[in-house]
């Protein structure tokens, strides 16, 4: 498998924003680097403003997928005089989500994959695993 294939991406990832009544929709991909080495594959995620709470890992038939959906949060605003209830001046954030896939090599031991969060940073380990060599069948007369 060539290794830029790795982490080919499947899904588009979209960030909906609702302002004054009025959708807009707009993508949002996550930015990725992937590192290899020998013993290894890293991929490091940026997600700013979340928490490991807010992402799920999956893999599925050599397929990693990472996603994540943020609801919005519920503050108090300034309160309107008239009626007592919260006034927004500036209201900007309201959900997100995304859904990023990659296929994973071959050699990726998935039964050994480990992700660690720190400073917005999702980081996914995944060890390489050897591949069984080709193997040499012998043709029997009958």
């Amino acid at each position: 498998m060539n290794e830029l294939s790795l982490f080919d991406t499947l899904f588009n990832n979209t960030l909906d924003n609702v302002f004054n009544g009025y959708t807009c929709r707009t993508n949002f991909v996550p930015k990725v680097d992937v590192k290899e080495t020998k013993d290894s594959y890293s991929l490091d995620m940026e997600l700013p403003g979340r928490s490991e709470n807010d992402v799920d890992i999956e893999i599925d038939r050599n397929t990693l997928t990472i996603s994540s959906k943020k609801e919005e949060v519920k503050e108090e605003g300034k309160k309107d005089k008239d009626n007592g209830k919260d006034k927004w001046l500036i209201k900007e954030r309201r959900y997100s989500s995304f859904s990023r896939s990659f296929q994973m090599p071959e050699d990726v031991d998935s039964e050994s994959i480990r992700a660690t969060f720190k400073n917005g940073i999702l980081n996914v380990e995944m060890p390489r695993k050897a591949l069984a060599a080709p193997k040499r069948i012998a043709i029997e007369c009958a």
